[in-house]
């Protein structure tokens, strides 16, 4: 799917503009090549066409962004169901490919992972980055800290094992926060045996190594174990158990129910040009895509590209049970047989799919159109500023999602607490939030924010929302340690901590920071790029923070967008909102989410998703 086809290795004539333009805005996994067309990188984007244009807003930046984007060739993207099948999908390919930009620049020292402490009768999951010489046993690396965030914070909704400090856990006299939201078994005081407790470690480590499959048969065992003994208490402890790992199973697009192997191909024709897609789904993984661009003589169809395209893919190539095409083959039976007859197994070609099948071949058709898009465009900042953070602020990788609060009110009237959020892409308005606060003395900043951050965050825990990289905090000290106990007390680990702090005038570019860890305040240039990125997060903050208290204030009443959907009555607006919990889960909820929930057609769901996610 390259877009260009230079003739030296650093391509300086490179031109990203007709590309981006016809990138989608759709998750999915970008790839930069050089012009051997070699790997240079492998990322994944919630939308890709804004994610990728991060690279080309400013020029070319400096440092190793500024490296890989000299010697960029071309550019090829696959489009992913869902952000969890995009990191899948990055996982997958940056061990096949083992890019320069994703491995060897970087020490393998930075990269986070998930450790299983072995010194405790009751071992502890915890956020790790340094020496791999160490007790204990790690699994990694990740390829970010948020993706380890991810990944702990779905361990313990599903095994409860403890995330606690030793000290903590040894001073415990009653439960703590994270046995009240169901996120540990409470082995600090007794509330599980060692065995028991030993169980649910086999069982969070089997899920670490993919087998979670074994741990689910091994639950119906004792499940029905339990009902047979008529222990009815176990038994729905452990139903309930298995009904969490397979909503997991089902909702990653990589632990399909279907672990057969099969090939998704789809054709896209433009102009009498046609482009060639191949999904690769491996044990019901998907792998990733690749696209042709065959020579056709002029007049052809389709099923004729596609059948000539099949029998010479696959001459040479091992051949899986099944192939999906987007529409009919020609000569598909005699194609069977031989296929059938070399492999010495059933081999089949089918287009009329429903189901998950379906949804491979929507994917397998998407991506051949805009590897086609990619083509025809090749013949006719952010991320600088995020790596300027890193460096000014020493932080292990540059931040890839950034959380800021801020606190509005008038004499302590309305007091409302804003939560912005930046990634990649820029601002990330669909998540931010507001929290009216409550219970606290007028005008008492710090219990506003120490609420504010209190609520936000276990939300989080309860896997609500992803955790940032980093969060920064409108003040100063005083704002810094309530954020820092807060997350003590939540026992989140692995998240800098900023508070921005106007100067003595309150004059732009005075600001003090402060950072977790550190004594002295730092004060960066008024050009710092970095400063640049903190004052927009922060005066975004303040912004919504003031809209959200003025609108506390008025007592305005706003319609609901779902009311103005085609086709979505009140029963089916009151089913989607019993399915997430209200609007925030709608709009938080995949087009696949949607289609689950009863009376609600793929057509409706598509109608909602764009809705609440309009392109820009």
């Amino acid at each position: 799917m390259s877009n260009a086809s230079p003739n030296t290795a650093s391509a300086p004539s490179f031109n990203p503009r007709p590309t981006l333009r016809r990138l989608p805005h759709k998750p999915g996994v970008y790839r930069f090549l050089d012009a051997a067309g070699k790997v240079l990188y492998v990322g994944k984007a919630r939308d890709l066409r804004k994610r990728v244009s991060s690279y080309f807003r400013s020029g070319i930046p400096g440092g190793k962004t500024g490296l890989l984007v000299q010697q960029i060739a071309a550019i090829e993207v696959s489009v992913a169901g869902s952000e969890g099948e995009a990191l899948i999908l990055e996982n997958n390919l940056i061990k096949q490919h083992r890019p320069r930009f994703n491995v060897l620049l970087r020490d393998d020292k930075s990269y986070p992972y998930i450790r299983m402490s072995s010194e405790h009768a009751f071992p502890r999951l915890s956020f790790y980055r340094g020496s791999r010489r160490i007790p204990g046993r790690l699994f990694g690396p990740y390829p970010s800290a948020g993706a380890v965030r991810e990944t702990l914070n779905l361990l313990q909704k599903l095994f409860r094992l403890r995330s606690c400090e030793d000290n903590f856990f040894a001073h415990r006299s009653r439960p703590c926060l994270q046995y009240q939201i169901q996120r540990c078994s409470g082995p600090c005081v007794g509330l599980i045996n060692a065995e028991d407790y030993a169980r649910d470690v086999q069982h969070a480590v089997r899920f670490l190594e993919g087998r979670s499959g074994e741990v689910v048969d091994e639950l119906v065992g004792r499940m029905e174990q339990a009902s047979a003994q008529l222990n009815f208490e176990d038994a729905a402890r452990y139903r309930d158990q298995i009904g969490r790992l397979k909503s997991v199973q089902q909702q990653f697009a990589g632990a399909h129910r279907d672990r057969g192997d099969i090939d998704v191909l789809a054709v896209a024709e433009q102009g009498g040009i046609f482009c060639v897609a191949v999904m690769f789904v491996r044990g019901g993984r998907n792998l990733g895509s690749r696209t042709w661009l065959p020579r056709t003589a002029p007049g052809s169809e389709a099923e004729e590209v596609l059948s000539g395209f099949i029998t010479q893919y696959y001459d040479g190539r091992p051949i899986p049970n099944e192939i999906l095409n987007d529409r009919p083959v020609a000569d598909a039976e005699l194609i069977e047989a031989a296929f059938s007859q070399r492999m010495e197994r059933r081999v089949s070609l089918r287009h009329r799919v429903r189901g998950e099948r379906a949804r491979w071949l929507e994917l397998a058709a998407e991506n051949a159109g805009h590897g086609l898009a990619l083509h025809v465009a090749s013949q006719a900042g952010m991320q600088a500023q995020l790596e300027a953070l890193q460096e000014a602020l020493g932080l292990a990788e540059p931040p890839s999602r950034i959380e800021c609060f801020d606190i509005s009110h008038t004499q302590g009237e309305a007091t409302v607490a804003s939560c912005v959020v930046f990634g990649a892409e820029g601002s990330l308005k669909s998540d931010y939030r507001r929290f009216n606060i409550a219970d606290v003395a007028a005008g008492d900043d710090y219990a506003a924010m120490a609420q504010a951050l209190s609520r936000r965050y276990t939300r989080i825990k309860r896997g609500e929302a992803v955790l940032p990289d980093l969060l920064m905090v409108d003040g100063g000290k005083g704002q810094l340690a309530e954020a820092i106990r807060v997350l003590d007390e939540l026992q989140i680990e692995g998240l800098d901590v900023l508070a921005v702090a106007k100067g003595r005038s309150r004059r732009p570019g005075q600001e003090q920071l402060f950072l977790a860890g550190r004594k002295r305040a730092l004060i960066l240039p008024r050009n710092s790029p970095a400063l640049r990125l903190i004052q927009q997060i922060r005066d975004e903050a303040h912004r919504f923070a003031i809209a959200g208290h003025r609108h506390q204030r008025a007592k305005s009443r706003q319609r609901s967008v779902l009311e103005d959907i085609p086709g979505l009555g009140q029963k089916r607006r009151s089913a989607l909102l019993r399915e997430f919990g209200g609007l925030h889960g709608v709009t938080a909820a995949s087009l696949e989410d949607l289609c689950r929930v009863r009376g609600i057609s793929r057509t409706l769901a598509q109608r909602v998703y764009e809705t609440l996610h309009p392109a820009d």
